[in-house]
């Protein structure tokens, strides 16, 4: 259940924000610049108004989401995070002595609330707009995040994407031990979804046994998050002789006909989403 109401946060620390929080931080800039209000009237009929207990609010769970994008971090690390930036607090909305959410409360949220395989491009692409009328967006290069479109978008295949990743993983291991190469499997040198994935898991499996190396916090990081890549994709694999578009599944009674592409980035960190194809 969702209230009408917005909570009105009365904690006597919140002055903490404003000596560890720069103005000039991005995450404030955008929280003091951009209404998010209208993520609630687009998720409104995505909960009940009367019934059940309190949710969390979903305007929190987007924000959650858009530091996902930004900060390169799974599902497991970007709550982890949130528990002691307090960047990331006051960009949420949170007193700074509240509890964060279960990473798993944010995982359902993304794959069970956001459903619709245009909901979440259009929550970002709103977000994206409103900070570029603000100024808070100025280059018109791109990096990409994962995820499902309709086939409106030329972004980097699942492939490419993998690949990117599976490398930032790759580098930070190396900066902690440069002998882990000799253990790495051979890359994956085709095109084919399922080979990339197999070859993910397998490089996963190596530093996980690592675990002189795995534990270093931004070894962690990129490992977690290519395991949630890696698991979404394959939750999602295509089912079609389209060697482009394809058939894939959100769930177990909905389906999505198009790619497993990305969402525009500039170099900010924040989406922007290129015109439609005709």
């Amino acid at each position: 259940m969702i209230s009408d109401q917005q909570s009105l946060n009365l904690s006597p620390f919140m002055a903490i924000y404003d000596l560890v929080v720069p103005k000039d931080n991005m995450l404030r800039q955008i929280n003091e610049l951009v209404d998010f209000s209208f993520i609630l009237e687009e998720l409104r009929d995505k909960y009940c108004l009367d019934n059940g207990r309190n949710a969390v609010p979903p305007i929190r769970l987007f924000k959650y989401l858009l530091l996902k994008t930004i900060f390169d971090l799974s599902d497991v690390d970007v709550v982890e995070r949130s528990k002691y930036d307090m960047s990331f607090k006051y960009f949420l909305e949170m007193a700074p002595e509240d509890p964060v959410i279960h990473s798993s409360t944010l995982t359902k949220f993304r794959k069970l609330r956001l459903k619709d395989t245009q909901l979440l491009d259009m929550l970002i692409q709103k977000s994206v707009e409103l900070a570029l009328e603000k100024d808070l967006i100025a280059s018109n290069s791109i990096i990409v995040d994962a995820t499902h479109t309709q086939a409106r978008f030329n972004q980097k295949s699942p492939v490419e994407f993998l690949r990117e990743k599976s490398k930032l993983l790759r580098k930070a291991v190396y900066q902690v031990d440069e002998h882990m190469k000799e253990k790495f499997p051979s890359k994956n040198v085709t095109e084919d979804l399922v080979d990339e994935l197999q070859y993910n898991k397998q490089l996963i499996e190596v530093v996980n046994q690592a675990e002189a190396v795995s534990h270093y916090p931004k070894v962690k990081e990129k490992l977690n998050y290519l395991k949630e890549l890696v698991e979404d994709h394959e939750e999602h694999l295509p089912s079609s002789d389209d060697p482009d578009a394809r058939k894939g599944h959100k769930s177990a009674d909905t389906s999505f006909f198009g790619y497993k592409t990305h969402i525009a980035m500039s170099e900010e960190r924040l989406g922007k989403f290129p015109s439609p194809c005709s």
